[in-house]
């Protein structure tokens, strides 16, 4: 070979390899990036996270610090909210609007509990449904609102047995529901909490049996899906009992950091009369407050003949200056169920907003006690 025809001819191989290279990428990489037409799966990009540029304001990420919530300052940050029924149903219903939002920040929420009904979940499809979330997370943070994000199923979780088919789940289910949310709403702060389970229960062993320990182990695995994708959320842990009984969780809690505890404690979970409950809620749920963030995601009240009136939820009233008393004294974070004419115990009577009895008490408490 000429020696001087070697540095061009280097060079020559060098661009060929090179074009090579790029043309071998975006041939391998053609499926994935092109724009799927009706039909085609396979050009379905997957997974997709959410456009946080769509988001107008700053939130500050919301975290554990001992047994506080705590915001990028340091503060201690107690939400104060509202459930609102499952997205797909105020969607069926045409209500599921800004104006809605709207309302239960003019109510004095900062937190607003969406309760993701597995039913809905199924029947909507995950496309539609994050398209339902996308829209929350908007307008929750134009308004300055923070969300709680609950997987809505109550019974059996290892069993498999539920209280009604429009909790019917599965543990894979659950775990793919919680890849999903965490992969897509990563760093996306208006999305406080992750409540992973609803109301788990055996309902006195007419369910299947589960203890303390095997509930603990399918929540950290949960917690450590969701960490993998995004690690400063936080995750609710609710106990048994419908989400009142964490008695166990105390010398067994949960391993891992940053998590915080969920409790329901309805008016009738304590049999005993009213000045007396506050002794039960400590044994139950309360004495958890101590070392770890409670929040009651479930509270509320209705009177006996009212539309709807249920155990555990009938009340005369007495239980809504108690409850608070009792989540002031311990710092308890919580939503009032529910922002929604249907569902009991409910906070409107109609969809102009005509405030109940319970709703009337929790609003007033809302615009006293949050700034």
């Amino acid at each position: 070979m000429n020696t001087t025809q070697a540095p061009r001819i280097r060079a020559n191989v060098i661009a060929c390899i090179a074009v090579f290279s790029l043309f071998f990428t975006a041939v391998t990489h053609a499926g994935a990036s092109a724009k799927a037409k009706p039909g085609e799966w396979w050009n379905q990009p997957y997974p997709e996270t959410f456009d946080s540029s769509q988001l107008k304001i700053k939130t500050s990420r919301i975290s554990v610090d001992g047994n506080r919530l705590i915001n990028e300052a340091g503060e201690t940050i107690i939400l104060r909210g509202v459930n609102f029924s499952d997205p797909d149903k105020l969607k069926t219903n045409r209500k599921w609007k800004k104006a809605h939002f709207a309302q239960a920040k003019a109510w004095g929420a900062n937190v607003i509990r969406l309760p993701i009904h597995p039913t809905a979940w199924q029947k909507r499809g995950k496309t539609d449904y994050l398209a339902l979330l996308d829209q929350a997370v908007v307008w929750a943070n134009e308004l300055d609102m923070y969300l709680i994000i609950d997987w809505h199923s109550i019974g059996n979780l290892k069993a498999e047995i539920f209280q009604h088919p429009m909790y019917n789940t599965s543990l894979t289910e659950t775990r793919e529901f919680w890849r999903q949310i965490a992969h897509r709403y990563q760093g996306v702060n208006t999305i406080a909490v992750y409540e992973l389970f609803n109301e788990p229960t055996t309902s006195g062993g007419k369910w299947g049996s589960l203890s303390w320990d095997e509930w603990r182990q399918v929540n950290e695995e949960l917690i450590a899906i969701i960490y993998a994708h995004d690690r400063h959320v936080i995750p609710l842990v609710g106990g048994f009992n419908w989400a009142y009984d964490l008695s166990e969780a105390g010398s067994n809690p949960i391993r891992a950091e940053g998590v915080a505890y969920a409790a329901h404690p309805y008016p009738q979970k304590s049999k005993k009369p009213i000045a007396e409950k506050p002794q039960d809620w400590d044994k139950s749920w309360g004495y958890m407050a101590k070392k770890y963030p409670i929040l009651a995601t479930e509270i509320g009240w209705m009177q006996d003949g009212q539309p709807g009136a249920h155990i555990p939820v009938i009340d005369d009233g007495s239980y809504g200056p108690a409850i608070i008393d009792y989540m002031n004294k311990h710092g308890v974070s919580w939503t009032a169920w529910c922002f929604d004419p249907d569902w009991a115990p409910q906070m409107i009577s109609d969809w102009k907003y005509t405030p109940t009895e319970q709703g009337e008490f929790f609003r007033k408490v809302m615009l006293e006690e949050n700034p």
